[in-house]
């Protein structure tokens, strides 16, 4: 008997209802047993005033079901606060997103035969796209970059286990370690240490923006690639251009419990009811779930049938140079289910299995720490050197000293011989007298600096395990 599967479906907004309807025909086609249970979520939940853009009943829906296909998501300019897209990620802590990039046979572009057959596995919840801003000054913006070590070993785990999943060969880590040293470091020696739990699979980093230009240069080289989050939007997007555009780019959102389906294009309301949209991006997204859901054989069929369709009968949608509508492709699909792709590689698909990454909060325990100094981020229309003379004046007598100024990250107290343009933020470093500065002595130290500077935050200068656990500005010793 074969298995039956119920699965959360959301058609979206603007093409959405048309590339899902098409993608739900063809993979009923094939005989899979799917009981779609028809949610909502997008513009016209943001309407009806609910904020979040997505509703009680799909939450349910997906905790019910574990697995949803979704069609492209709006969120309208005056309603709603956040993306319904990233909620709905958020929710289900979705922190893996998988986009593979490989040539559609018969899809014409400037890498035509170079047989560009990839992943790029991101991670899907923490980075600078935590989205924590702040205004710091009148004329300073921050934004955090969050990287965690059970993130990046959630994400890394992730991409080696796919890379089994798939019978893949490598896996390479793209980051921008050889600057942000704390945060893309931390991502890049996460790798290397749960590389070696996977000794069958060749691993290796790469600088994310050499990963750019390797990828528009010699796109072929690459197998799996796993990164950041930033990083990871901007190079699948890359990759889904060499392709043939987001109109073929599928992507699934993994959790440790639900996985979401969907293409990365928008819901291209302009395009809407004229039923010329090309499908594939939201079919190839249900193929991934088919896999998901270990129906393997009607994933192959979907997969060649599509070939077929594109290559040898030449029906293409309008994106891909054709005049083929929607139904029409759709159709042909469908007839050429059951039939063989020349020369289709099929792959020996395994179930994904799931990283086991504790879920403690507390995942680093230091054996020993302490706090040296403390960074106080100071508001300032003074020169530095009057600053640091006034800051110098304010703390004497106190358990602190002051080591610097520095302003975007170069160090500008003491002055050095080419002064940078300073801004209205200033970091200044204060290091204690003590071999671990407690809370009283910090208040202690504000107090001293209230009277005469505005802050506007602060930050503890740890030390882990021995090691100093913060960077240093240019310039400083």
């Amino acid at each position: 008997m074969a298995s039956s599967h119920t699965v959360t479906l959301i058609e979206g907004d603007g093409i959405g209802p048309e590339v899902v309807g098409a993608t739900r025909t063809i993979i009923e086609a094939t005989g899979v047993k799917i009981t779609w249970e028809m949610c909502e979520a997008g513009a016209e939940v943001f309407k009806k005033g609910l904020s979040t853009g997505v509703p009680q009943e799909t939450i349910d829906a997906i905790i019910r079901n574990k697995v949803a296909l979704k069609g492209p998501l709006e969120t309208p300019v005056g309603f709603g606060e956040k993306s319904a897209n990233v909620t709905l990620r958020k929710l289900f802590d979705t922190y893996g997103n998988i986009r593979p990039i490989q040539e559609m046979p018969g899809v014409p572009t400037p890498y035509t035969g170079r047989n560009i057959d990839l992943v790029i596995v991101r991670e899907n919840v923490e980075d600078l796209y935590a989205g924590i801003e702040h205004m710091q000054t009148p004329g300073t913006a921050q934004c955090l970059k969050l990287i965690s070590r059970k993130g990046c070993e959630k994400i890394t785990r992730l991409a080696f286990e796919f890379a089994r999943a798939e019978g893949r060969k490598a896996v390479q880590c793209a980051t921008k370690a050889n600057i942000m040293k704390l945060t893309e470091g931390l991502m890049k020696r996460t790798f290397e240490e749960v590389a070696k739990d996977y000794p069958d699979i060749h691993s290796s980093h790469i600088i994310v923006d050499n990963c750019a230009h390797q990828m528009v240069k010699q796109p072929e080289q690459f197998d799996v690639i796993v990164t950041t989050n930033m990083n990871g939007d901007i190079l699948s997007d890359l990759g889904s251009a060499l392709i043939g555009g987001l109109g073929f780019a599928p992507g699934a959102n993994m959790g440790d419990n639900f996985a979401i389906f969907e293409a990365v294009h928008g819901s291209a309301p302009k395009y809407a009811g004229q039923n010329t949209i090309n499908p594939t991006a939201v079919l190839l997204s249900g193929v991934m779930m088919l896999r998901h859901l270990q129906e393997f054989e009607a994933a192959d069929h979907i997969e060649q049938a599509l070939f077929r369709t594109l290559a040898v009968d030449k029906i293409l949608t309008r994106d891909a140079g054709g005049t083929a509508s929607t139904r029409q492709f759709t159709d042909a699909i469908v007839r050429n289910l059951g039939k063989e792709f020349p020369g289709y590689q099929k792959r020996a698909y395994k179930p994904l299995k799931l990283p086991n990454v504790s879920n403690a909060p507390d995942f680093v325990k230091p054996r020993t720490r302490s706090v040296c100094g403390i960074d106080v981020f100071i508001e300032s229309s003074s020169s530095p050197t009057d600053l640091g003379t006034s800051l110098e004046t304010a703390i004497a007598g106190t358990s602190f000293t002051l080591k610097g100024i520095s302003c975007r990250g170069v160090k500008v107290y003491p002055a050095s011989p080419l002064a940078p343009d300073p801004t209205d933020l200033f970091r200044c470093r204060f290091m204690g007298n003590s071999s671990d500065v407690g809370d009283a002595q910090i208040s202690a130290l504000l107090d001293r600096l209230k009277p005469h500077h505005r802050w506007t935050h602060l930050e503890k200068l740890h030390i882990f395990d021995g090691v100093p656990a913060f960077s240093k500005d240019h310039g400083e010793d």
